[in-house]
Formats: structure tokens, C-alpha cells, sequence
């Protein structure tokens, strides 16, 4: 998912847990899904992150060859500014982008 894209507040902001959680209708279940999606996302993000960095990995050991790379700082400045992952898979929440299911209710409605 493009993660860049998603209208997500950079800062934290007081939500209604209420109006949140009225989809699944348990705050804690909403608080769980919230946060598996946040880890999930978080994942994502290092491995994307790790595979562009990679490019400028040096594997000898000199300290003479430690330069500084601007365009490695660009990369890592970008992903600081973005938003955390919990804002992220907060804001897919509310925009109804995650989806989620719980086996223990399929289970009891059969």
C-alpha cells in the first residue's frame, strides 16, 4: 500500500473511541485491530526502508571511506517526517481499509 498517499495527521489527536469502535462494536477489539495493522504497517515500512538504504551499504571496514551521503539522509529524513504507524492503520481504520475478522464470532454464529 502507498503509504505516502494516505491522508494521515503527522501528530497525535484525541479520537472518540466511541464513534470508533462503532464497526466492531468493542473498544479492545478495536484497539487490538488498530494495533496488529500498526505492527503489520511498521513492517512494511523497514523493509522498504531497509531495501533502499541497502544501495548505499559499504562493506569495508576503513574509516577513511565513511563519507557522508546526501541522498541516504534524504531518504532517512523522509521517512522520520512520515507519520507512525499507529496514525497510519488509525486512518485506514476510519476509512474502512483494514479488514479484519474475528474466528471466535464466526465460530459461535455456526
Amino acid at each position: 500500500m502507498d503509504y505516502k498517499k494516505l491522508n494521515a495527521p503527522s501528530s497525535t489527536i484525541t479520537r472518540d473511541m466511541n464513534s470508533l469502535c462503532e464497526n466492531v462494536g468493542n473498544v479492545y477489539e478495536t484497539v487490538a485491530i488498530i494495533g496488529k495493522r500498526s505492527n503489520q504497517i511498521d513492517v512494511e515500512l523497514k523493509v522498504e526502508l531497509d531495501k533502499k538504504l541497502q544501495e548505499f551499504a559499504s562493506y569495508s571496514d576503513s574509516i577513511e571511506e565513511v563519507f557522508e551521503n546526501r541522498e541516504q539522509i534524504e531518504i532517512s529524513r523522509f521517512y522520520e517526517k512520515m507519520p507512525k504507524a499507529t496514525l497510519l492503520a488509525t486512518q485506514e481504520f476510519i476509512e474502512d481499509k483494514v479488514f479484519y475478522r474475528n474466528p471466535l464470532k464466526d465460530k459461535l454464529k455456526k
